[in-house]
């Protein structure tokens, strides 16, 4: 597993546990450790993901799919590159068959225990679809890190009326498969971080043909497309952004670039949503004046790499991992705590996404907003 500052960068083989996981990808140095207490709940009631914040009841599927165009990168003696992927869209009835978070054995495989099963989403587990075709959002983790990760936020915009697809890279994080497989990261020793963006943007692609063809498992507007990635899956977003013409924008949520952008630019819309940035800029500095389309650069200082997963409520939840240094505490959560990191989180992302692909404008990313006082606007 790969722990990165902006600064300075390290390689440490930490227990394969998901909450020291959420620690792992390019986070700030700083000093001061942060109290987090346990949030409490009512006595024999589930842990539940917050709430979404849309009205329209949200189904989820899982889907195995194989790549039969190429081998898999990171371990060519498996064969045929395989995903897994988590859908969330606009259902046509809400049940009452809430899908849980992680299974058993994948939380056995990350944590070392079965705490995390016990969690409950707000999704009904093999809904129909409505059947209107929707705006079609893939998102993308961080390295090292699950797709359910990114759970709250998938929820949300289902909620709101987009399709979602969160697709985990196989061999970069601990992944099950059907029958309870469990394949683990082979490349977390030492990963070259250029290949896994060209890599992740390869997988993109391949995830949009299955999307968008005949047969598909949801209805998907295929001219309205964007991704949405976290760490260096945000700078895989903007990577398939460039590179595939399906992609109308692409948000990075604290993610370096590897690579830089090419010298001639890209004109599309992108969002630039980091923590602690503001005197931590060279790397996005290098690639802002190449964004030569729609651009934002949004900040929160109060927060953490870790601000724009579900990391933050987590922790509230269940308490802060002993795995995490101390001197690491503070740049991967920040002080804000999950209600405020998810909030805002989704707030943006959606504010984003209704303007590049319903063309409905939000003022919170042309003006401060009295609403989230946490986050600041950088560059525009």
């Amino acid at each position: 597993m790969l722990w990165k500052s902006r600064k300075t960068s390290r390689r440490s083989f930490v227990a394969a546990a998901l909450l020291a996981a959420f620690a792992a990808p390019q986070i700030p140095a700083v000093a001061a450790a942060v109290e987090r207490a346990p949030e409490p709940s009512a006595s024999g009631t589930p842990a539940r993901v917050p709430a979404p914040t849309g009205k329209q009841p949200v189904g989820t599927k899982t889907l195995h799919l194989v790549d039969t165009s190429r081998p898999d990168p990171w371990k060519p003696a498996a064969g045929k590159r395989q995903l897994m992927v988590s859908l969330w869209y606009p259902a046509r009835h809400q049940g009452d068959r809430n899908a849980p978070y992680v299974s058993k054995e994948l939380s056995k495989a990350v944590l070392g225990k079965e705490d995390l099963a016990g969690v409950r989403t707000n999704s009904t587990l093999g809904a129909e679809p409505a059947r209107k075709p929707r705006p079609l959002v893939v998102l993308s983790p961080g390295f090292g890190l699950s797709r359910l990760t990114l759970t709250t936020l998938g929820e949300d915009l289902a909620s709101r009326g987009y399709a979602v697809a969160a697709v985990d890279h196989t061999y970069e994080a601990p992944v099950e498969f059907p029958g309870g497989r469990i394949e683990t990261c082979e490349i977390c020793a030492k990963p070259d971080m250029a290949a896994v963006v060209r890599n992740r943007a390869k997988d993109f692609s391949f995830l949009l043909d299955r999307l968008t063809a005949p047969g598909s498992p949801l209805a998907v507007d295929r001219s309205r497309i964007a991704v949405v990635g976290h760490s260096i899956g945000g700078a895989s977003a903007v990577e398939a952004l460039r590179g595939d013409k399906r992609v109308d924008a692409a948000v990075n949520l604290d993610g370096n670039f590897p690579s830089d952008l090419p010298a001639d630019g890209l004109n599309k819309p992108v969002l630039l949503f980091g923590a602690q940035r503001a005197g931590n800029t060279e790397n996005w500095d290098k690639n802002w004046q190449r964004l030569t389309g729609w651009k934002r650069w949004l900040d929160v200082p109060e927060g953490g790499h870790l601000t724009f997963t579900d990391a933050p409520w987590i922790v509230d939840r269940f308490g802060m991992p002993g795995q995490i240094p101390p001197d690491q505490v503070h740049g991967a959560y920040g002080s804000l705590h999950g209600t405020r990191s998810t909030a805002l989180t989704r707030a943006y992302v959606n504010a984003f996404l209704d303007r590049h692909l319903r063309g409905t404008p939000s003022p919170l990313l042309d003006r401060p907003s009295a609403a989230y006082p946490e986050v600041t606007i950088l560059k525009k």
